[in-house]
C-alpha cells in the first residue's frame, strides 16, 4: 500500500504548510505559558526515566513510540476518511490533528486528569521542544505507513507497544485507556503492585 504525494500539492508545499503548522503549534503552547525547554535549562536527546521532571520536557522519551504510532493510525484513518485525497493532503490533515492533540494535552482540564488517573503524577505538561518532536515523530510514523507494507506496519506498532508495556508498564492503549475510563487495576500494576 504504497502512495505517491499527488501531483496537485507539490512535495515543497506540503513540507511549507507543515512547518507552517508546527510553528504555529509551537506559537500556541508559548502563549499558553508552556516553557520552550525543560525548565532545567537544558536539552537532552533522550529522557528515559518515566517518573522524572524532564519526562515530556526533552527531545525524545517513551512516549515518542506512541507518537509514531499516531502517524500509523493517522495514515490509516485518513486513508479511510478521504480515499480520493492526495497523500499529501492527508499528511496535512495528520498533522493538524496532532498538533490540535498536542495543544489540548498540555490544557490544564488535560494535565490534571493524567495526574489524577494514570502513572503520571508528576505531569506537568509537555515543553514546547516536545511538543513539536512529538509532531514530528507522528509525520515519522505517517510517512512510515505511506510507505512501507501493512504488515511490516502492524508488526512495528506491536512491538512498540509490547515494547514499552514491558519497560515502563505504560503505552499508547493503556495511556488511551486511563485517560478514558481510569482502571484502578491498571494504576495499581503500573505503580509496580501485582
Amino acid at each position: 500500500m504504497t502512495a505517491q504525494l499527488d501531483q496537485r500539492l507539490p512535495f515543497s508545499r506540503v513540507l511549507l504548510i507543515s512547518a507552517g503548522l508546527v510553528v504555529l503549534l509551537a506559537l500556541i503552547e508559548l502563549a499558553m505559558g508552556r516553557l520552550a525547554i525543560c525548565k532545567c535549562g537544558y536539552v537532552k536527546l533522550w529522557e528515559g526515566v518515566t517518573n522524572s521532571a524532564g519526562n515530556s520536557q526533552h527531545i525524545t522519551d517513551w512516549y515518542t513510540f506512541s507518537h509514531v504510532i499516531h502517524g500509523f493510525v493517522f495514515y490509516w484513518l485518513a486513508y479511510l476518511v478521504f480515499p480520493q485525497a492526495s497523500v499529501g493532503l492527508r499528511f496535512l490533515a495528520a498533522v493538524l490533528v496532532e498538533g490540535a492533540w498536542e495543544v489540548f494535552e498540555n490544557t490544564p482540564f488535560i494535565i490534571e486528569r493524567y495526574r489524577a488517573t494514570t502513572i503520571s503524577l508528576d505531569y506537568y505538561g509537555d515543553s514546547v521542544l516536545n511538543s513539536v518532536m512529538d509532531t514530528l515523530a507522528m509525520a515519522v510514523g505517517f510517512v512510515a505507513a505511506a510507505r512501507l507494507p501493512v504488515w511490516m506496519i502492524v508488526a512495528a506498532g506491536l512491538g512498540m507497544e509490547l515494547w514499552t508495556l514491558w519497560w515502563i508498564r505504560d503505552n499508547l492503549i493503556l495511556n488511551v485507556i486511563m485517560l478514558i475510563y481510569p482502571v484502578d487495576a491498571i494504576l495499581k500494576w503500573q505503580n509496580g503492585g501485582t
